[in-house]
């Protein structure tokens, strides 16, 4: 596909961008070359779950062998299940609950989903398919907690500001799924994990918050978390993580052996691939392109307050990069949620959303420096838009509205704001999740 012209077409050139980077994570690109020979006995079962959850289902029963026998349960997120394409019979199962707070779907799909691992055998071969998004789709409590106290937990963690390492730390512990579990379950089976990374470091025991690999993180750690963040939690709960009762399957457990061999984990997309497809996207058009790094995390309005300076750089001093040129990034940053001013508004948006907010904050107009930052699932947050567009006259078309940027940050409104401009990206699900990817374009 041809690139739209950066300097006539800037915000249609970095969607460009964005679509390159969804493409290299789509799961039917890069799946084949890590799916295991077919047992030469016994069955083969797929589980899994995450955003990508219905595509990565889809790619297997599209490269496995049609005359092969292949069942298993894969949960996915509300309206993410991609459209069956034609001819292809469906042999695994798809059910969607919600994220990122988990609901009874996602209750009952984790029940069905430890229940198909029961009794498996030495002969059997598991293919667990893991995304971004199975933290909350994958909910099964710890025994002593309810599904009502685990959204309670995992709505203040999420409003907290608590990094994804934090919080997948917490949820790996009140789980009976998560954190090795589900390995342990499928045991004494093969299994084979496939994932697609949307963590910083591609960490495999951070991806939904690794249900089939070793934890190294412990109990008190994960009560250290919650008491840090002041999140409340039952008095039964804080004494099982004090005396260690709910620890998470560490990398000496049998569970990962299997006749020798181990435990197979494979990355088949991952933010960094991602980032250089767009970058290389950007060269095929006359664009120099740059990755500063697939780990940013910290506060999204801050992180675009530090991207603001470093676009203000080139583009009025020509240094650390000629111009013109991209500027690209992702990682995971976070938004910790202001309380509201009485009768003041709630506030709509997610981390794309509230890194433009700061970025436009902090560019102040700048001449030349349009930018881009969505969400490679598609969705920023709860929203129906995958992030947000600044250009250069984003402040002045605001207060020729009536809008002050600062009054929709201080209620982390980022969907309000961009909304009135028409400056929202929509592109409805992907099918994939590599996480937050950012493009400045500095001509």
């Amino acid at each position: 596909m041809n690139a739209p012209d950066p300097a006539r077409q800037p915000r249609q050139f970095l969607e460009h961008l964005y679509q390159a980077a969804v493409r290299r994570a789509l799961p039917l690109h890069n799946m084949a070359a890590f799916l295991p020979a077919l047992p030469t006995k016994g069955r083969t079962l797929v589980l899994g779950a995450g955003k990508a959850g219905g595509a990565m289902a889809q790619a297997v029963e599209a490269l496995w062998p049609q005359d092969a026998l292949l069942s298993g349960l894969v949960v996915t997120r509300y309206h993410h299940t991609p459209p069956r394409p034609p001819g292809l019979a469906q042999r695994i199962e798809v059910v969607e609950a919600s994220h990122p707070v988990p609901d009874a779907a996602g209750l009952a799909a984790a029940q069905r989903i430890l229940a198909l691992a029961q009794g498996l055998t030495s002969d059997d071969l598991v293919l667990c398919l893991i995304s971004g998004g199975g933290s909350a789709l994958l909910t099964l409590p710890a025994e002593g907690l309810t599904l009502e106290e685990k959204q309670r937990i995992n709505q203040a963690l999420l409003a907290s500001g608590a990094s994804i390492a934090e919080m997948n730390c917490v949820r790996k512990h009140l789980s009976r799924i998560k954190g090795g579990r589900l390995a342990l379950a499928c045991a004494p089976a093969r299994v084979v994990t496939l994932t697609i990374s949307d963590v910083p470091g591609d960490d495999p025991s951070l991806i939904a918050s690794g249900p089939t690999v070793p934890d190294a993180s412990t109990c008190a750690q994960a009560l250290t978390i919650l008491e840090r963040y002041r999140i409340a939690m039952p008095g039964n709960v804080a004494e099982l993580l004090r005396e260690g009762v709910l620890e998470t399957l560490k990398s000496d457990h049998p569970a990962f052996s299997h006749a020798g061999r181990g435990h197979e984990v494979h990355l088949i997309a991952t933010p960094r691939q991602s980032l250089q497809a767009a970058a290389d996207a950007a060269r095929a058009a006359g664009i120099e392109a740059h990755i500063l790094s697939d780990e940013i995390e910290g506060e999204s309005r801050e992180v675009g307050k530090v991207h603001a300076a470093l676009a203000r750089f080139v583009a009025n001093q020509g240094q650390p990069f000629h111009k013109p040129c991209v500027i690209l990034s992702g990682g995971e940053t976070t938004v910790t949620v202001r309380a509201r001013a009485p009768g003041q508004p709630k506030g709509r948006g997610g981390r794309a959303g509230e890194f433009c907010l700061g970025l436009a904050l902090a560019l102040q107009g700048q001449g030349g420096v349009h930018a881009l930052a969505a969400d490679t699932d598609g969705i920023d947050g709860v929203e129906d838009n995958a992030g947000a567009y600044v250009a250069p006259d984003t402040l002045e078309r605001a207060l020729a509205l009536g809008m002050k940027l600062d009054h929709y940050l201080d209620r982390n409104d980022a969907y309000g704001y961009f909304e009135m401009l028409g400056d929202l990206v929509v592109t409805g699900p992907t099918h994939t999740n590599v996480n937050d990817f950012r493009a400045m374009l500095v001509l």
